[in-house]
């Protein structure tokens, strides 16, 4: 759809909220965290939070690349999965269990990432989970939850654990499946998930040395998560310009 278009058809809530999530999933391109055309990112619509027809998030159209989308190109769609969007496009089924779950059931989380990295699968296949053996593993693990694999996210009775299994946390290791995370804004989210992967792919790295891990003491790891304990919102503020910057030097065309 032509950006004038569709720029012209929403709020320019709902068009911001389209250019940031637009340029995470550009990011994820970036970063080659993606899964051909599999796994799925979404942000909530600021202006339809409470309003009397339903509550709606955008997410990415089935088929697309993630370096393809753009803000006219997002499917808005509601949480009993009707489209919301003029679009051709349907979207992921296990995205929408997934994203629907979260955005229904956490008001504070404006945008929801998920991910199946290479790094990320491995340690979600690992028993042991995420281990405290990073500095950066010690600032996501403060806030880490996990969720036990019940086979494709299918299912929307799946959303109900998965729910309850993240509770009030904002990153989440989905066994056997990948990662996600949640967050107050679109930065937040991406920052998290920065962290969260950087955390894992240190962790197999470190795995596969074939040496003895040093694991620090229960009193580093506590005085890091105390350390943290006020989230990452500042940093993520901060990161964010300096990544659109990247981004707009690269391609703008995510803001089409």
């Amino acid at each position: 759809m032509n950006m004038v278009r569709m720029q012209q058809k929403v709020s320019e809530a709902e068009w911001q909220a389209r250019v940031d999530l637009a340029a995470c999933y550009r990011l994820v391109a970036h970063y080659g965290w993606t899964d051909m055309i599999l796994t799925h990112l979404s942000a909530r619509v600021p202006d339809t939070v409470g309003a009397p027809d339903g509550e709606c998030f955008l997410i990415n159209p089935m088929g697309y690349m993630f370096h393809e989308i753009t803000a006219s190109s997002l499917v808005k769609v509601d949480l009993d999965g009707n489209i919301r969007s003029e679009t051709n496009n349907e979207i992921n089924a296990a995205g929408f269990t997934i994203h629907s779950a979260v955005h229904g059931a956490r008001p504070d989380a404006t945008c929801v990432m998920h991910l199946h990295t290479d790094d990320g699968v491995a340690v979600s296949a690992q028993a042991h989970g995420l281990l405290p053996v990073t500095q950066t593993a010690m600032i996501i693990g403060a806030n880490l939850a996990y969720h036990d694999y019940e086979g494709i996210a299918l299912d929307l009775d799946e959303r109900e654990r998965l729910v309850a299994n993240l509770g009030d946390s904002n990153v989440m290791i989905l066994r056997n499946h990948g990662t996600l995370t949640c967050g107050p804004s679109v930065a937040s989210a991406f920052y998290s998930m920065f962290t969260l992967e950087r955390a894992c792919t240190m962790q197999v790295r470190a795995l596969s040395g074939g040496t003895k891990l040093n694991m620090p003491s229960d009193t580093a790891i506590q005085t890091v998560q105390n350390q943290v304990s006020g989230g990452n919102l500042s940093l993520a503020n901060k990161a964010w310009p300096a990544l659109l910057r990247m981004l707009d030097a690269q391609d703008p065309s995510f803001r089409n």
